[in-house]
């Protein structure tokens, strides 16, 4: 597979100079090698995990990284802030592979302040593993940096602007100590999808004038606060449904097919403009659907729609047309059977190609990926990348819940945020959401909603 296949063009700028760009990993990589020590494994010596985050999510991707080849790895401390579901992730992880987990009641840690605890379990060389919700991803991110230790942070990656460029500076600060960095978006390891970008690039369809992308199924459904409980933990404890723990679903769910658009693309989005709503009270404080336009420097369009209510028409693909033919990206999560199609019309008659195999576990691919660049210390940093798909992202809902037109330097220089001391949460922080007298949340007003 060709380089340019992982490349990624900020803005429409030429390949030439979008290679460059995407190339300035591996040379911060090389200068910080000789100016601070190394930091990867021997080949044969453990890697040990600190897992920060232990619901589902997290203990998916411990599980993934004890299937790596090439040494040892194995789960060494854990943080959380519910005791049950670190209790769960450890019991499962232990039931499957006791000889992989070596944790001890002395490094299973809770609360707030459990991150900086379980990520001084390790020692350089090691692998921290930040699976919380994303409004607290970009301060673990820059406490593992600060430590100089290698990360796997899945997404989302932040739920506001600020938040967003802790992201990326701390990127640039991992790049300039060697670190490795794998940030959760599995569809960029899959070989199918792979194949199907590099024959886009190659010219297959044409240029690309426009990518439509779906994420349309059930609810998110959050029940009403119930009396006398704990407003912020309630919240914590149903991230997908409130913007300032996640993003909401648009951000923390639709990211993956955002940023599988503008890789087939090669490019980030300049603008966005959005539509959306709420039919079913119980979605928390989100809207229900979204609809957004997106607009790149060359006028070419991407078209993200994300609803989520019973009883609706479903899909869960992507698709590119071009000049000259059109593309499935994505036909569904588990197998992508992507192809490439002669015109418009996506007819079986009007196939060229198909990938016409079942695609390897790209979950197991991104882990494998990280753990031999950490045992032969060759560059691999996906953190700069994480924070831009992540800006793109948020610029939709941005643009949605606002009712206006969002250009992505008004996105990235937005200093509006969810929470301004998020660094500092307790458990006796007031919610930064209240809930009404009826137990339901107000969803977003476009034309009064303010977010930039």
């Amino acid at each position: 597979m060709k380089n340019s296949v992982s490349g990624r063009n900020p803005h429409g700028a030429s390949r030439r100079d979008f290679l460059r760009v995407a190339g300035r990993s591996a040379v911060a990589t090389a200068l910080a090698g000789a100016i601070v020590p190394h930091v990867h494994a021997a080949e044969q010596s453990t890697i040990k995990l600190a897992l920060i985050g232990c619901g589902g999510r997290g203990t998916g991707a411990v599980t993934d990284a004890f299937a790596t080849s090439g040494g040892p790895v194995k789960l060494y401390a854990m943080a959380d802030l519910f005791e049950n579901r670190l209790q769960g992730s450890l019991k499962r992880l232990s039931d499957a592979a006791a000889d992989k987990v070596d944790v001890t009641p002395e490094r299973a840690f809770l609360g707030f302040d459990a991150y900086k605890k379980a990520i001084d379990c390790l020692s350089p060389g090691d692998v921290v593993i930040l699976t919380t919700s994303s409004v607290f991803r970009p301060l673990h991110f820059e406490y593992a940096v600060q430590k100089g230790l290698h990360v796997f942070m899945e997404k989302s990656f932040a739920v506001d602007a600020p938040g967003t460029r802790r992201i990326l500076k701390a990127a640039e600060e991992s790049e300039k100590k060697n670190l490795k960095v794998g940030c959760g978006f599995m569809w960029r390891h899959s070989k199918a999808r792979q194949e199907v970008v590099q024959r886009i690039y190659d010219g297959a369809i044409g240029d690309v004038h426009t990518l439509r992308i779906y994420r349309v199924h059930g609810p998110v459904y959050c029940p009403k606060l119930p009396e006398g409980a704990n407003e912020l933990m309630f919240q914590l404890q149903r991230p997908v449904s409130f913007n300032w723990v996640t993003g909401g679903f648009f951000i923390d769910w639709h990211c993956h097919n955002v940023d599988q658009a503008c890789w087939v693309k090669n490019a980030w989005p300049v603008a966005a403009q959005g539509m959306g709503g709420r039919c079913y009270a119980e979605a928390g404080n989100l809207f229900d659907h979204y609809s957004v336009e997106y607009t790149f420097a060359d006028g070419a369009k991407l078209f993200a729609w994300s609803r989520h209510m019973p009883n609706c028409w479903n899909e869960y693909a992507d698709f590119a047309h071009g000049s000259k033919g059109s593309a499935v990206i994505m036909a569904n999560l588990g197998q992508p059977q992507p192809k490439i199609y002669k015109s418009q019309k996506m007819e079986k008659d009007e196939i060229v190609w198909e990938y016409g195999q079942p695609d390897l576990n790209p979950y197991r691919a991104e882990w494998q990926i990280l753990v031999d660049a950490i045992r032969q210390d060759t560059p691999h940093n996906e953190g700069r990348r994480a924070g831009e798909a992540n800006l793109a992202t948020l610029m939709g809902r941005m643009a949605t819940h606002t009712g206006r037109y969002v250009t992505w330097d008004e996105a990235l220089n937005s200093d509006f945020e969810f929470i301004a001391d998020i660094d500092n949460m307790s458990e006796n922080t007031p919610a930064p959401l209240q809930a009404g007298p009826d137990g339901i949340y107000a969803a977003p007003q476009p034309g009064l909603t303010k977010e930039i």
